[in-house]
C-alpha cells in the first residue's frame, strides 16, 4: 500500500534530496514549508546552500506538471506535490497559534482526512513537533535515511572461531585466505582486524585483512614505537597499523575521551612528515564549537584566534616532544614544530576550493561536522595526501547534528569495505583510571 509522507522544513534543509528517499510513495510538501525554506536562501551557510538546492530541484520538477496536482518522481513510481490547508484552521489548531508549525500540522491533518484509507506520516526532525503531531492524532516519524546508530557502528575489528588448518597456516606462513562469511557472520572487509581462535582451542592469532579483501596477514608483537609512544592495547596497535600504512588514505578513529585517538594520530603524523618525510607537513584542524557559553571574540591573527581551540593539540605535541615543566618555564613549547613548518594549523572555514597534496591531515573532533562538511574536507585531499578523522559521537557540541547523523559516523558507514580506508573503534581509556571511569559513569 502506498503511503503519504508530509515533510517538515528541517527535512529539506537537512537533505535537499530527501524527497527522492521515499521510493514509490507520495511525498507532500506544505506550501508553508517552502515559505520557511525561502527565508534561508540568502544564507552563506550549509542551510542556505540546501535551501537553494531544493528550490532548483522543485523548479526542475515543475516543468513536468503542476506541483499542486502532483508530479512523478523516482521513475514514475512515486509522486510529489505541494499542498495547502484549504479548510480554515480548526479550533484545536487555532489554539496552537497561527504559526508556521501549526499550519504545517494542519496540512498533514488535512491530508490524513482526505485519504483515510492511506497511511499518512508526518516526517520531522523536530522532537517537539513530533510530540505535538502525535498529540493531534497524526502518525509521526524522524527522517532516518542519514542515521547510523552508534551501537551498531562498524568497529573495524572482529572476533571469530576458525578451522584449525586455517590457524595453522597463519602460524606457518603468516598469511592465509580470508574465509567467506556465513549466515551469522559477515566476511571481514578490507583493512579490518580480527582475533581468530582455533575451533579446537588450539590457539589464537591476530590478523589484518589486506586491502584486496582476500588475504589475512598475522600481526606479531605489541606494535611499533612511534615518537616514544607504544600501543597500550590491541586497538591502539590496530590504529597504528592503519595510520602508518601509506596505502590507506583515509583513517577514522572513534572512541570515548582518553582512548588515545588524537595522540596516536599526531604521533603517526609526525613520524610520517618529520622523520620519514613521506608528507610535506602535518596539517591539523578542529571544528570551532565551544563547550558551554562562548566567551566572545578573540583577539589576534588567525593562529592566535585558533590557539584556545587547538590547545589540546598543543598539549599532545608537548607530550610527544617530552617537554617537561621546567623546560616550559624556560620557553620551550610545541611552537617549535610550527616554526619549523612541520606542523600547520588549518581553519576549516577557509578550506573550500583548496587542493591539498602530499600532506598528512588530522581533523580532530570530527563528530561536530555535518556529512556535507566532511565531504567538503575529504574532497580537498590531493595526490599522496592522507587524512585522519577522530572523534567521539557521544560528545557533540554542534546543535545541528547528533550521535546518529554526524559526519564522522557517516564516513565510517560509507567507507566500510573500501581498500583505501580503514577504521578502528577504541574502547579502552588509557588517559587515567579517573578519566576512564568518568567516561563510563557520567
Amino acid at each position: 500500500m502506498k503511503k503519504n509522507f508530509v515533510l517538515d522544513t528541517n527535512i529539506l534543509l537537512n537533505d535537499p534530496n530527501s524527497i527522492f528517499a521515499f521510493e514509490e510513495n507520495n511525498v507532500i510538501i506544505p506550501i508553508f514549508v517552502l515559505e520557511e525554506v525561502d527565508t534561508f536562501k540568502k544564507d552563506m551557510s550549509e542551510l542556505g546552500k540546501n535551501a537553494r538546492t531544493i528550490s532548483r530541484v522543485l523548479d526542475n520538477l515543475r516543468a513536468q506538471g503542476r506541483l499542486v496536482d502532483g508530479v512523478p518522481i523516482n521513475e514514475g513510481e512515486g509522486t510529489l506535490r505541494v499542498a495547502f490547508a484549504i479548510r480554515e484552521l480548526s479550533e484545536q489548531f487555532a489554539l496552537l497559534g497561527n504559526t508556521a508549525d501549526s499550519r504545517i500540522l494542519a496540512v498533514a491533518s488535512e491530508v490524513q482526512r482526505e485519504h483515510p484509507d492511506m497511511p499518512c506520516i508526518f516526517v520531522t526532525k523536530d522532537i517537539n513537533l513530533r510530540v505535538r503531531g502525535a498529540a493531534l492524532g497524526l502518525q509521526v516519524m524522524d527522517y532516518m535515511a542519514d542515521k547510523v546508530h552508534v551501537d551498531e557502528l562498524y568497529s573495524g575489528r572482529f572476533e571469530r572461531t576458525v578451522a584449525d588448518d586455517l590457524l595453522q597456516q597463519l602460524f606457518s606462513h603468516g598469511e592465509a585466505e580470508n574465509p567467506a562469511g556465513t549466515e551469522d557472520e559477515e566476511k571481514m572487509p578490507p583493512n579490518a582486524f580480527g582475533v581468530l581462535h582455533g575451533a579446537s582451542g588450539s590457539g589464537s592469532a591476530i590478523v589484518r585483512v589486506q586491502p584486496d579483501g582476500k588475504t589475512l596477514r598475522t600481526l606479531k608483537g605489541s606494535g611499533p614505537s612511534v615518537w616514544g609512544i607504544r600501543p597500550r592495547n590491541k586497538e591502539q596497535h590496530f590504529a597504528f597499523e592503519l595510520l602508518l600504512d601509506d596505502n590507506v588514505r583515509l583513517v577514522t578513529l572513534v572512541g570515548q575521551a582518553g582512548t588515545g585517538k588524537t595522540l596516536l594520530a599526531l604521533a603517526a603524523g609526525l613520524q610520517k612528515a618529520a622523520e620519514e618525510q613521506t608528507y610535506q607537513r602535518l596539517l591539523v584542524s578542529r571544528p570551532v564549537f565551544p563547550l558551554g557559553k562562548d566567551i566572545g571574540f578573540l583577539p589576534g591573527d588567525v593562529n592566535e584566534k585558533l590557539r584556545p581551540w587547538m590547545q589540546p593539540v598543543h598539549d599532545n605535541l608537548e607530550l610527544l616532544l617530552g617537554i617537561s615543566g621546567r623546560e616550559k618555564r624556560t620557553g620551550r613549547s610545541s611552537d617549535e614544530l610550527f616554526d619549523m613548518d612541520m606542523v600547520h594549523i588549518e581553519p576549516l572555514t577557509y578550506i573550500r576550493g583548496r587542493s591539498i597534496p602530499s600532506q598528512f591531515i588530522l581533523v580532530d573532533e570530527a563528530q561536530n561536522l555535518t556529512p556535507h562538511e566532511v565531504k567538503t574536507i575529504i574532497t580537498r585531499c590531493g595526490d599522496d595526501t592522507k587524512i585522519v578523522l577522530t572523534g567521539d559521537p557521544y560528545q557533540i557540541d554542534n546543535p545541528y547534528v547528533d550521535a546518529t547523523n554526524n559526519g564522522l559516523v557517516h564516513v565510517v558507514k560509507r567507507f566500510k569495505g573500501e581498500a583505501i580506508a580503514g577504521h578502528i573503534t577504541l574502547s579502552k581509556g588509557e588517559r587515567s583510571e579517573l578519566a576512564e571511569r568518568a567516561a563510563e559513569l557520567l
